[in-house]
């Protein structure tokens, strides 16, 4: 009981804190590794991406009403973000496998959803509020961090970091 009043209460400090942390061009800080499973029971690392594709990583939660938003639009420009070869993550923070399936599909949402149950890869990424996207680069270092991802300017973002190359 303690465990779930504490996630609850780290779920909502993200939700109330939300404060924008966009990283400078110039700053390059490598990504922490992590190993998530997906809701089709694959484990995910982001190493294995690591030389072959740059990758979003979005954290949410299904209670945050600006992470549903953000879900839809993703869903929208998905074919577009996969065209210029990102990979998009949607990590799922602190919720259980039941609860995330039962909204993809009452929210008929398709894209790749990774579950952090116990919020320690957000910890590692120091993520202080939801949604927070994460853009790491082919290298594998973090390049972009916001709490809004430029979906118009997208791909000169990805140009700017040489992410589409």
């Amino acid at each position: 009981m303690r465990k779930m009043a504490r996630l609850l209460v780290f779920i909502l400090a993200l939700c109330l804190f939300s404060v924008t942390v966009p990283l400078a061009a110039e700053e390059k800080v490598p990504a922490p590794d992590f190993k998530l499973p997906d809701l089709k029971g694959n484990s995910v690392a982001l190493s294995g991406y690591k030389g072959k594709q740059p990758v979003l990583l979005f954290f949410w939660t299904t209670r945050c009403p600006l992470c549903v938003k953000a879900l839809k639009v993703l869903k929208q420009k998905q074919p577009d973000l996969s065209a210029v070869g990102l990979e998009v993550l949607c990590l799922d923070i602190g919720e259980s496998e039941d609860r995330v399936m039962r909204f993809m599909q009452k929210n008929s949402l398709t894209c790749r959803v990774l579950l952090d149950t116990d919020a320690g890869v957000a910890y590692s990424y120091e993520v202080i509020g939801v949604p927070t996207y994460i853009l790491v680069d082919k290298q594998g270092n973090i390049v972009f961090t916001d709490f809004s991802f430029p979906f118009d300017d997208y791909k000169e973002l990805l140009s700017e970091f040489s992410l589409n190359k």
